[in-house]
């Protein structure tokens, strides 16, 4: 029978993805915690961690584990708070997402609902390869991806493989981003010839940078100029200092990036279909769930197509 001691331990080691991290966070020796998951892991036959020199990760047995570990610390968590007057433990959540500034805004209501005195929470503006990984390991609950007719067929694959489940928000017709100063700003629309002589900007996909990875849709059309970035703040000041353009939803917040860049629709037959995606074997916490609920909030209106 697992404990409630173990039960945090293995929650710690997944949040980390490390027994040394963990250990340290927990106050106790690393080969005490090893012992003790491996204890856990004899006591209930399965293999929670998966040890290779790459580090530590979730197993799919562990994954699955995990979600249940997590739902009795909390209720756990509820009954010492209420009855013993303990000090709620910080929070933990982490998002893996592509460069969408919705998902900012989701996450900055979430902070503001649910944030107490501690938390410690994570938002990955990261690859596209990355997202994927990070939800098949639990290093991140929720990821956020799209998928459209070009890259959906390899996307699904890798998803079902990772056993990870993608959820709909909304479905977008293709816009460009530029500078206001752009002449293409001025223009109620823009075609792939309008934007020939502009600089092409696109996020870095690493070592998988497949077009089938890309962030932006028309990944196989040749550019004469092109830039690759890696952050969405450098990408949005090269749109301004070299009048470039990059291909996204359209979805733009002026909340968080001012009014200097804005959206123009490009005259393409294609969409794009914006979601999350989460781990079939394990149950969302309460923060995951939260997070989806502002999620959709911050997105209703741009279900366009």
């Amino acid at each position: 029978m697992a404990t409630l001691t173990q039960l945090k331990y293995v929650i710690e080691v997944a949040n980390r993805g490390s027994m040394n991290e963990a250990a340290k966070r927990l106050f106790i020796s690393q080969p005490s915690l090893s012992k003790a998951i491996r204890d856990l892991e004899e006591d209930i036959g399965i293999t929670i961690f998966e040890r290779t020199n790459k580090g530590i990760s979730l197993s799919m047995e562990g994954v699955e584990f995990m979600g249940y570990a997590r739902q009795v610390a909390e209720q756990a968590e509820l009954l010492e708070s209420r009855y013993m007057n303990a000090k709620p433990s910080p929070q933990h959540f982490a998002v893996s997402t592509q460069h969408y500034a919705f998902a900012v805004n989701a996450f900055v209501k979430l902070v503001q609902q649910y944030g107490q005195e501690e938390y410690e929470l994570a938002l990955r503006e990261t690859k596209t390869h990355e997202i994927i990984e990070d939800v098949k390991t639990l290093r991140s609950e929720i990821g956020i991806l799209y998928l459209n007719e070009f890259n959906s067929k390899v996307m699904s694959k890798l998803l079902d493989a990772a056993n990870l489940h993608f959820h709909s928000l909304f479905t977008a017709k293709p816009h460009i981003f530029v500078s206001v100063q752009n002449p293409l700003a001025r223009q109620s629309k823009v075609t792939i010839e309008d934007l020939e002589e502009y600089p092409y900007l696109s996020f870095e996909q690493g070592e998988y940078n497949s077009f089938h990875f890309s962030e932006e849709i028309l990944s196989t059309l040749s550019h004469k100029k092109s830039i690759r970035v890696n952050d969405r703040a450098t990408l949005f000041n090269l749109l301004i200092g070299l009048n470039g353009y990059t291909i996204s939803t359209g979805v733009l917040s002026a909340d968080l990036n001012g009014h200097d860049i804005i959206p123009v629709p490009l005259d393409y037959h294609e969409t794009i279909n914006v979601g999350w995606i989460s781990h079939k074997n394990a149950m969302l916490s309460k923060l995951a769930l939260a997070y989806v609920e502002a999620l959709q909030e911050a997105t209703q209106k741009f279900d366009i197509v």
